[in-house]
């Protein structure tokens, strides 16, 4: 594969890093820019997504018949990458989890009926999503263990009884696809559904605390009591659940190693910029051999991630759909971001360790990249039963012809 951006792309990308040094860099010192949740202020993240939009940087990933940018992956791979080197980047260009995953897989198999209520106010940015699969002792990186029960009621509608938790967003969101269960098929036996959040027969326990800030609507316990959805809001067939979770968590996986890159990326930029003005006992510390070798390796490990984020984003654009090449990427992507905000703390010192950077939020955020869209131990299982079925075709190098 070739690494070098088609012109569109490239364009785009440097746009983006114009507009996250310009606009948003500048606002992370200011405590104002901050809601009570560590995440940029409603207030502001409206002004600053009216210059998005008014930039032809809103929506990347979508088509532009439905108001997006029309990229590639291998094109969002690096225009996400320089929009996450602000903590607040991609929220700002309607790139952030879940919304950005969501989006994607409703514009591949929602109906035009549910493109037009559910998909498009999203787009535009009128309202937040939530994907809610994940539950207490059930499913999490095993959508299979899905307790959530979706039961039929006549012909037109079904009544869903059941719990969620660590559902993303969910205090903010209006609309929420739903993974629930229909039958006992190991393979069939989830359905997709729609609803909005008006519909009663559901409610949010709470707002779990987190260790890291929250995205807007943080990560919610949900109870489901009754609540009716008409089947001309299922989302593809019934027991296409598994296949729907398949469709969406790829891509959506690969679009957090896209934004962890951009975020390694800058704090080691922050912690650069220390060590080139700082000097201990007359010694410059980026001199420093043993400065050298830390920020060495974490840039080495920033950019292996990158390699493999872009493989897998190349083979996407392939049609392909790169579950081995994404697994890759989502578990050396989370340890890189990790190893860069771990480094840049040491190097800052008790500056790095201080809300004086946001180099601390940007580690306290890293620690959960290796749990979301399935834990690394998870990534790493599926890639060694690649191994045991592919053998030596594993390590197998594409050709043509």
């Amino acid at each position: 594969m070739d690494f070098t951006l088609d012109p569109k792309s490239e364009a785009k990308r440097q746009a983006v890093r114009a507009f996250v040094n310009d606009r948003l860099i500048p606002l992370e010192a200011d405590r104002a820019s901050y809601d009570e949740h560590e995440n940029i202020a409603p207030a502001l993240l409206q002004t600053l997504r009216a210059e998005v939009k008014a930039a032809g940087l809103w929506c990347l990933q979508l088509p532009e018949d439905i108001g997006g940018q029309g990229l590639p992956f291998t094109g969002m791979a690096a225009c996400y990458e320089e929009m996450n080197r602000s903590i607040f980047g991609p929220v700002c260009f309607n790139s952030a989890a879940p919304d950005d995953g969501n989006m994607m897989v409703m514009n591949k198999v929602a109906t035009q009926a549910q493109k037009d209520w559910w998909l498009m106010p999203v787009v535009r940015g009128e309202v937040q999503s939530s994907f809610a699969m994940t539950e207490p002792g059930g499913a999490g990186s095993d959508p299979g263990m899905t307790y959530t029960a979706a039961e039929r009621i006549g012909n037109d509608r079904w009544r869903i009884t059941g719990r969620k938790w660590f559902i993303t967003g969910a205090g903010e969101s209006k609309h929420f696809i739903l993974m629930a269960k229909t039958s006992d098929d190991p393979r069939k036996g989830l359905t997709a559904f729609l609803f909005h959040a008006d519909q009663p027969g559901w409610k949010i326990e709470r707002r779990i605390p987190i260790m890291g800030p929250e995205e807007h609507g943080g990560h919610c316990e949900i109870t489901f009591d009754g609540l009716e959805i008409p089947d001309e809001n299922r989302l593809m067939g019934v027991g296409d659940g598994l296949k729907l979770t398949q469709i969406r968590l790829g891509p959506a996986r690969l679009t957090h190693c896209m934004r962890w890159t951009g975020l390694g990326r800058r704090a080691l930029e922050i912690a650069q910029a220390h060590t080139e003005q700082r000097s201990t006992f007359g010694v410059k510390l980026a001199d420093r051999e043993s400065v050298q070798m830390m920020v060495g390796e974490a840039a080495m490990q920033l950019d292996i991630s990158r390699l493999l984020t872009m493989r897998a984003a190349w083979k996407l654009d392939q049609g392909d759909f790169a579950r081995k090449e994404v697994s890759m990427a989502k578990i050396v992507a989370a340890d890189a971001l990790h190893k860069a905000a771990d480094t840049a703390i040491q190097l800052l010192g008790a500056k790095g360790y201080s809300k004086d950077t946001p180099v601390e939020w940007m580690y306290r955020y890293a620690r959960q990249a290796r749990l979301v869209d399935g834990a690394s131990e998870v990534h790493r299982m599926v890639l060694a039963n690649f191994l045991r079925r592919e053998g030596g075709d594993f390590f197998a190098w594409g050709h043509h012809g």
